[in-house]
């Protein structure tokens, strides 16, 4: 069995220096991965697609590269896995949607060239809600993923594949996608660190759309620093993107960390409403209590327009989803194969190839858009997202970032709101603002409940203020003190249904 040091483990940057110093081969670091996957991952299902042959022949590559004399990859040896709405050229791209059950892209998405470029090796594309649409996991065409910290519990969604992969220590990086929170909700519900980035300052070419203007690709990882790590790879104006923000990233990227002390952290009373459990109140409020030891100052604020970024932002994103998910009409996309084979496959006909939650969306999308209700809703809906940045930018006059609770609760049963999409929608209420106002975003561990669930914590901060956030982040994470390691699935608490569902 390939075993890799402990401290190794627990840093991304750590292993890319020892490919770097070849103390460790990339080989190693793949074979590490790829056997603890093999024994856990039967149970939590984050991954719908892994190639060992393949992992092990990038690494290969790798330590080629390595022993030629460059080394100069940011990423050397890191494996990353890949959310699979991201297009990896030859790879299953499914979208966790049997509609696409054999579509291989015939291209790698940006951010996928980069992390390659960089030395990093793909790591198995991970189980999504499908087309990114729900907060659990639970919608996959190809079954449920389960948290790796309690298995009878959701990992969140729809990038629960990716942070369950982190959690679980199948991955040391994985790559998500953020619409209304699909990043930072499951990190914060497996105990992860999570990041949306301003939109468009990370390329979304090759990633499979879900609602355009909302849609933003983020790094997941066990700690701050390899989030920063991974950012610093994919961020970067890109020509292919026409939403791709021409900024220059370096400055960015090596720009001073900020002092605690000074820091104005904006507080909002709409963030400590009633729902938020006592116990996700409580860690947050630890944090405010951290942040003001070291000399940070609490600003109160109000952002009153908090309640309502839920109805926009579904308003917003099925409309965009009605029209971005036409494509998928059995012609140009999706199964190739005949009835008999579909029949066998997946006990599906051609027009079954959306799932409930999908079809759900599209409808809702189709009639805001529809002639005489696109000013009652859609029209409407885009006038509140343009108050909330308004609202946002104002608040940011008055502080650095705000800080608040990354979801109400933490991690509940599987099934448990999977028949109630209003319930499940509620899991964004802190999530969708950021989205809506096109701003970064981050979800960091900040403590666990009595029955040993993560709880997050998430910053905001202005259009572009990516790495200070990051930076702000790293300071708080130390004040926490906690033991950011992957779990052990084996330990985790049972599912009562014997295991997951694989579904392919």
């Amino acid at each position: 069995m390939a075993r890799l040091p402990p401290e190794l483990t627990r840093s991304a940057r750590a292993i890319a220096d020892a490919v770097r110093s070849r103390k460790v081969s990339a080989r190693d670091v793949a074979d590490h991965y790829l056997e603890r996957a093999a024994r856990h991952d039967g149970t939590v299902h984050a991954f719908l697609h892994l190639d060992p042959a393949a992992i092990r022949a990038e690494a290969d590559a790798v330590d080629r590269r390595v022993a030629a004399g460059d080394a100069s990859g940011a990423l050397l040896g890191v494996p990353v896995a890949i959310k699979d709405n991201l297009c990896t050229r030859g790879v299953p791209t499914t979208c966790a949607s049997k509609i696409l059950a054999d579509y291989r892209p015939p291209y790698d998405a940006t951010v996928v060239a980069r992390i390659r470029a960089a030395g990093g090796v793909v790591f198995g594309k991970t189980n999504l809600d499908e087309f990114a649409m729900g907060a659990s996991t639970e919608n996959s065409g190809y079954g449920t993923t389960r948290n790796p910290r309690d298995l009878a519990r959701v990992p969140g969604g729809s990038s629960g594949g990716s942070a369950a992969a982190v959690a679980a220590g199948f991955a040391p990086l994985a790559l998500g996608s953020d619409t209304g929170g699909s990043v930072r909700q499951p990190a914060s519900l497996c105990g992860v660190v999570g990041l949306r980035p301003t939109y468009g300052l990370v390329s979304r070419y090759g990633l499979i759309a879900f609602a355009s203007s909302l849609d933003q690709v983020g790094p997941l990882a066990l700690n701050v620093d390899d989030t920063m790590l991974l950012m610093e790879v994919i961020g970067g104006h890109d020509p292919r993107d026409s939403t791709s923000r021409k900024v220059d990233l370096a400055p960015l990227a090596k720009a001073p960390a900020p002092t605690l002390a000074g820091l104005k952290v904006g507080v909002p009373a709409e963030y400590k409403v009633e729902g938020v459990e006592p116990e996700v109140r409580a860690a947050v409020e630890r944090c405010e209590q951290l942040l003001v030891k070291a000399g940070a100052r609490l600003v109160p604020l109000a952002l009153p327009l908090t309640p309502y970024a839920i109805p926009t932002y579904y308003l917003v994103v099925t409309s965009e989803a009605s029209s971005n998910l036409a494509r998928f009409d059995g012609v140009r996309y999706g199964p190739r194969a005949d009835a008999r084979e579909l029949s066998h496959m997946y006990g599906l006909t051609r027009a079954q190839g959306f799932g409930d939650e999908v079809k759900r969306r599209i409808m809702l999308g189709t009639f805001a858009l529809s002639a005489g209700y696109f000013d009652a809703y859609y029209k409407k809906s885009l006038q509140v997202r343009q108050r909330i940045l308004q609202e946002f930018t104002e608040a940011f006059t008055k502080c650095d970032f705000v800080l608040g609770p990354t979801a109400p609760t933490a991690a509940f049963p599987i099934g448990e709101k999977a028949s109630d999409p209003v319930q499940m929608y509620l899991c964004d209420v802190f999530t969708a603002p950021a989205p809506l106002a096109g701003l970064p975003a981050l979800s960091i561990p900040c403590g666990t409940t009595k029955g040993g669930l993560p709880i997050g914590a998430q910053l905001q901060g202005p259009a572009c203020s990516d790495f200070r956030m990051l930076r702000v982040a790293r300071e708080l994470e130390k004040l926490l003190a906690l033991d950011l390691v992957p779990c052990d699935p084996a330990s985790a608490p049972a599912p009562t249904n014997g295991g997951a569902s694989r579904g392919r």
